[in-house]
């Protein structure tokens, strides 16, 4: 699967830094097609830069997202820890069972982005 993004004909995308963002209008002479960002250092070349940064908008939003599914895990590692706490107190193996089960889920969506980077090498 490709994907496509649509990018409004006007955005100024040879113009912003894909890593930082910083929109640096001294480089709209089409002549110049390499540049260095004044903001954080980063050398471009104009037409690599200028596909990169919709893939830098998009990573951002897949950021936000994993940042959410992340509270998720949280509250899910929370709740097995609670479970398994609540087990120990009322020697019900099957609460334990639930609660270690909700704890390994709760794990695993934590660190979902993580185990992401590691499958894919990022």
């Amino acid at each position: 699967g490709k994907k496509l993004i649509m990018v409004d004909r006007w955005y100024p995308s040879s113009q912003t830094c894909s890593k930082c963002g910083y929109i640096y209008h001294e480089v709209k002479d089409l002549k110049i097609r390499q540049w260095r960002c004044p903001e954080c250092g980063a050398w471009h070349d104009r037409d690599a830069n200028a596909a990169n940064d919709p893939i830098t908008v998009i990573n951002n939003l897949s950021s936000f997202i994993l940042g959410l599914i992340r509270s998720v895990g949280l509250i899910l590692l929370g709740w097995g820890i609670v479970q398994v706490g609540l087990s120990l107190q009322s020697h019900d193996p099957s609460q334990r069972s639930n609660g270690f089960l909700t704890l390994a889920g709760g794990i695993v969506i934590t660190f979902t982005k993580e185990i992401l980077d590691l499958i894919v090498g990022g």
